[in-house]
């Protein structure tokens, strides 16, 4: 029976269920990381595309200032049109900061939740070692314990009958893992229940060696001096 409860005790741990729990929490995170990384990765290209943008605005507004500035445009209307276009990419330029500046906030963003991201991921595998380590040091105990109790039932299940042992078993599988039960003021162990004054004389007349079992559980039942006989 202790070696049941043993097994049972050993697959309840609450380490169990808290590192179940942990393992989905992980799970959740890695797919958070992959989908800020991704989103991260997105926006380095198409900052990278906004700013070669801007740069080129830039290089071509540098170039019309510079034949403005030379006095090469003599035309009257070829100066009004260069005047022009230099305003359109000065106001194109600022278009295009104003993006570049909006795509680096959002860059930002990624990472800082890559971080908070980074931060629980260490927090949730720092809690994991620790469960485990909980989990094995109980487990360790408990199949220490099982070991010791297999080794105690092996030398006394060599002095009894083999019959007996069989019979034992059988009635084990059938009740719970309880085999045998004490008879304790005249009550099974096993049931609870109190025996009559029949199976009582029963009892009182057997001899102390014959197996006797109760009528209502079917477990053996074991005599002593508080029996009630």
């Amino acid at each position: 029976m202790r070696i049941d409860q043993l097994a049972h005790r050993r697959s309840t741990l609450s380490e169990h269920a808290a590192l179940a729990e942990v393992e989905t929490l992980l799970g959740t995170l890695g797919d958070q990381v992959v989908g800020v990384e991704t989103e991260a990765s997105d926006l380095t290209r198409e900052l990278g595309k906004a700013e070669g943008d801007v740069d080129q605005v830039r290089e071509r507004a540098g170039r019309d200032q510079k034949r403005l500035d030379d006095g090469r445009v003599s035309s009257p209307k070829e100066l009004e049109s260069l005047q022009h276009e230099i305003a359109t990419l000065g106001r194109r330029q600022g278009d295009l900061e104003e993006i570049v500046l909006e795509i680096m906030e959002r860059l930002e963003s990624a990472q800082g939740r890559r971080a908070e991201l980074a931060v629980q991921q260490e927090q949730a595998q720092a809690r994991r070692l620790e469960l485990m380590a909980s989990r094995d040091t109980s487990t360790g105990e408990i199949d220490l314990e099982v070991t010791q109790l297999g080794s105690q039932r092996a030398t006394q299940v060599g002095s009894i009958d083999e019959p007996l042992v069989a019979l034992y078993e059988k009635i084990r599988s059938h009740q719970g893992g309880v085999g045998a039960a004490e008879l304790k003021a005249r009550r099974c162990g096993g049931c609870r229940l109190e025996l009559n004054n029949v199976e009582i004389g029963q009892l009182r007349d057997a001899d102390p060696d014959e197996v006797m079992r109760c009528d209502e559980c079917r477990r053996i039942l074991v005599r002593t001096p508080e029996s009630g006989l």
